[in-house]
């Protein structure tokens, strides 16, 4: 018997960019369920939250912003957007990467603020643990998939990561059943949010 053809990957522009210099702005995402994009009304919540707690009412200060398991780009790319300086993504699908993160970095112009990572999460955090030369982050957001992720060891990860500094704000998605694994701290920082948007619930951890 022949092996079954597999469809190709498409994408759609479904996503859009909420606020600053590319407000309004489409971006792809694939057109299957392989990445699981924020959400807008829950994206836009953060941003304006990380807003207000730095005072800069028109966007953020300006900073680094890690994103974690980075698929479409969109978080990333809203806080180039909204003011910050520079963005580091992490993700381990070549065809997301190649696709959609790249062509999203391009159709915005911020290739030359954006490092792409390919590679999982963990081994990343893993490698950045024993580098001499890892740099602190302002900004970290996780969107992982729900299925693939061990909460208590990837807030371990986080707790003890020379990423995470005394004025890093962690940004974290979880389904609710992870609820009572979300830890009251992330290494120096407190919980300062945690809040549900429908069937996502978000953990912010911050100064």
């Amino acid at each position: 018997d022949k092996a079954p053809l597999l469809e190709p990957r498409t994408v759609h522009k479904l996503l859009r960019v909420m606020g600053g210099k590319n407000n309004g702005k489409k971006l792809l995402s694939p057109n299957d369920s392989s990445v699981r994009p924020m959400m807008e009304v829950v994206r836009g919540a953060v941003f304006n939250m990380l807003q207000a707690r730095g005072g800069y009412t028109g966007g953020l200060p300006p900073g680094k912003w890690l994103d974690l398991y980075s698929g479409t780009g969109s978080v990333g790319i809203e806080a180039l957007s909204r003011g910050c300086l520079a963005a580091h993504f992490i993700e381990m699908d070549p065809w997301v990467i190649s696709k959609v993160l790249k062509p999203n970095l391009e159709a915005t112009n911020y290739t030359e603020q954006s490092v792409v990572h390919m590679l999982k999460v963990e081994t990343y955090l893993e490698k950045q643990a024993t580098n001499p030369k890892a740099e602190v982050f302002d900004y970290i957001s996780v969107t992982p998939p729900y299925e693939a992720v061990h909460y208590p060891t990837l807030m371990e990860q986080l707790s003890t990561s020379p990423l995470v500094g005394d004025y890093t704000y962690v940004i974290v998605e979880y389904p609710l059943k992870s609820k009572q694994e979300m830890p009251e701290a992330c290494g120096p920082l407190a919980k300062i949010v945690d809040r549900r948007y429908g069937r996502t619930h978000l953990a912010v951890y911050g100064p």
